[in-house]
């Protein structure tokens, strides 16, 4: 289990540019609104550094880390959801990802033109929050007429969520998204909405090469607005990623610490993302490979062994279990085994990020 993670934004604030050095998928980029038409899609390996620390001590013929899905979505404009620039399409393509990243501009440069005539980071996200408020709350309208119908008529089940839409379209109304007024137990009954709104959302602040720490007023604004919302917050320089993309591993490790980075965009960009979808990774390791997988966090043993194959979760017997440190300070399997640290757990057992597990089935 992999997950997607959609990147919008307005014209021209380095979407493309930043999907291209993540990906190396050759997005167009092109200075002038409108230049991605159809999404972009790249799978791109998540860098786990302790994948790569289990390979050193297993040595495996191969490694297969856990992949992230960008799809790099066309520019947003005000009017979007009534269908200006190419806006139906775009906000379409937003319902099929599991997460948004959302691009700011927050850097000045004269020689790339900015489709609002300035840079204002918060303006901009606030552009394009109107329009999917605007495409949420045509969808909760048709869907009101409908359950109020069916609710006059008797339907309980319409009833009970006719309440939940009303509070839904008034807070719409107001401005708020639904991700600040759904509650886990209402999140559910409009499910099916597929909100835009609804969403988890990443601020991507592209800052400039004199900013990579993201200090500057443009980038702080966003910050502090990400801070206040509960939402992630990610610091990316469009043009630095594209020079990391270009670089072989060990350069690439150079680089960043030449820059005073621990991590390029991609890798925090995907950490934000862990943490909003509530996602673990847990490995399995032999001789033939070691291999990351993702799963949900709170996942019993059978649904982390569906990940793998629907087979091991029905046929799931046990699940043999080493947590990470366990292995790194024993350095193989077979000495975990000897010092007890090798658990034998049942389908009741919650999976842990990090965990080493081999899996029992039979079917």
């Amino acid at each position: 289990m992999g997950f997607n993670c959609g990147i919008i934004g307005l014209p021209n604030v380095g979407k493309s540019t930043i999907f291209n050095a993540m990906t190396a998928a050759g997005a167009a980029a092109s200075n002038y609104p409108f230049c991605t038409i159809d999404p972009n899609i790249g799978m791109v390996p998540l860098r786990d550094e302790r994948m790569y620390t289990i390979s050193s001590l297993v040595k495996p013929e191969k490694i297969v880390p856990t992949a992230v899905e960008f799809v790099d979505i066309a520019g947003i404009v005000k009017g979007a959801s009534k269908g200006e620039g190419l806006g139906n399409q775009f906000l379409g393509n937003i319902r099929n990802v599991d997460t948004i990243a959302h691009v700011v501009r927050c850097f000045e440069d004269s020689q790339v033109i900015h489709v609002a005539g300035k840079v204002d980071p918060v303006s901009d996200i606030e552009i394009i929050e109107t329009e999917l408020i605007l495409a949420d709350l045509d969808s909760i309208d048709k869907r009101l007429d409908k359950t109020a119908r069916l609710a006059k008529v008797g339907d309980k089940a319409m009833a009970e969520a006719l309440p939940v839409y009303s509070a839904l379209k008034e807070g719409l109304e107001r401005g708020h998204p639904a991700r600040s007024i759904l509650t886990a137990e209402t999140r559910s009954i409009v499910k099916d909405l597929n909100l835009l709104t609804a969403k988890p959302i990443i601020y991507v602040a592209n800052v400039g090469e004199d900013d990579l720490s993201g200090e500057s007023p443009l980038a702080r604004s966003v910050r502090e607005k990400a801070e206040k919302e509960g939402a992630g917050f990610v610091t990316i320089c469009g043009k630095i990623e594209s020079e990391i993309a270009e670089l072989s591993e060990e350069e690439r490790a150079e680089f960043l610490k030449g820059l005073g980075l621990k991590e390029s965009g991609l890798d925090r960009l995907a950490a934000a993302a862990y943490r909003l979808l509530g996602l673990v990774t847990f490995f399995t390791a032999g001789k033939k490979e070691v291999r990351a997988w993702t799963t949900v966090e709170g996942s019993k043993a059978p649904q982390a062994a569906g990940v793998i194959h629907t087979d091991f979760e029905r046929g799931f017997i046990r699940a043999e279990v080493i947590s990470y440190d366990d292995f790194i300070r024993c350095g193989s399997e077979a000495a975990c085994r000897e010092k007890g640290l090798l658990r034998v757990e049942g389908k009741d057992y919650i999976v842990k990020d990090g965990d080493i597990m081999h899996f029992r089935f039979a079917v």
